[in-house]
């Protein structure tokens, strides 16, 4: 049986993985700013779910949180980063405190609970961390610099965290979901610059018509993709990269291409940047 520790409990993939994971027979920490949305689910399974309010922002909640999982359950096995929110706008258009917003959501509120609970999984030898991040975090669009920038950041620093813990026995998977039913386009939840910019419009009015105009009819299901995520955490070869949806496996291929693209049509020159002396191969 495994204790996960999920963020963003109450809606979203946070709540499809929350929901898989006690149907499974498994233990669950349940967090997130909304609390009361946590309990119906929690009294469902009363010996199994333990609720907890939390503001992943806040680093004292933050500590309190964990330590108060490790006291009911004595362990956490999965911690699940879930919780965070999308932007949109033009990168030029965000102030310098609404740039630090949605980094200190995205990037810096996983990266310190990671942290906090790291000491526990090296000490039980054991543990995987789901870094739930996006399409968005390994290819940009006009309209989601910010929200990519976010994303981007926390899957390079995952990345390098996999290779430093996987000889400790913890696992990390970072997980990229393409278009889901989910909250993500809601005006509660989707970040707008105060500063609009009319030179921007036609690329950013693309981007909302697109977002906004599917919201609640996106193709993906996110009880599946909560269940795929428990598959990679079950499985004795877990992915670093755990890609959900046909749609972001396509973006994932067009991207690929045109990286393919510029570095095969630059590489002569950019071989050719060595002093005539240097030994070929070398850095």
């Amino acid at each position: 049986m495994r204790t996960y520790f999920i963020t963003g409990a109450s809606s979203g993939f946070g709540a499809a993985l929350a929901k898989a994971v006690l149907e499974r027979g498994d233990r669950a920490v349940l967090t997130a700013r909304r609390a009361d949305r946590l309990d119906a689910l929690a009294a469902a399974y009363p010996d199994r779910a333990l609720a907890i309010p939390l503001d992943v922002m806040d680093p004292a909640a933050r500590e309190t949180a964990v330590a108060r999982a490790i006291e009911h359950f004595g362990r956490i096995d999965v911690l699940a980063n879930v919780a965070g929110r999308g932007s949109l706008g033009a990168a030029e258009e965000f102030s310098a405190d609404e740039l630090q917003a949605q980094m200190d959501l995205n990037f810096h509120a996983p990266v310190e609970l990671t942290r906090l609970v790291l000491p526990h999984m090296r000490r039980q030898g054991r543990g995987h961390i789901l870094q739930v991040t996006s399409v968005g975090g390994f290819a940009a669009v006009g309209g989601c610099a910010v929200y990519s920038a976010s994303k981007f950041a926390l899957e390079g620093w995952s990345e390098g965290l996999s290779h430093e813990i996987a000889p400790l026995g913890i696992r990390l998977t970072i997980v990229e979901p393409g278009s889901f039913r989910t909250e993500f386009a809601g005006a509660s939840t989707m970040i707008r610059p105060a500063t609009t910019i009319g030179d921007y419009r036609p690329v950013i009015q693309q981007m909302a018509d697109y977002l906004i105009g599917h919201a609640g009819t996106e193709t993906g299901d996110p009880d599946k993709a909560a269940n795929v995520m428990i598959a990679a955490v079950e499985s004795d070869s877990p992915p670093l990269r755990l890609i959900l949806s046909d749609g972001a496996m396509m973006f994932w291929g067009m991207k690929r291409d045109a990286v393919d693209r510029d570095v095969e049509a630059w590489r002569e020159l950019s071989a050719a940047t060595a002093f005539p002396e240097a030994v070929g191969g070398q850095h």
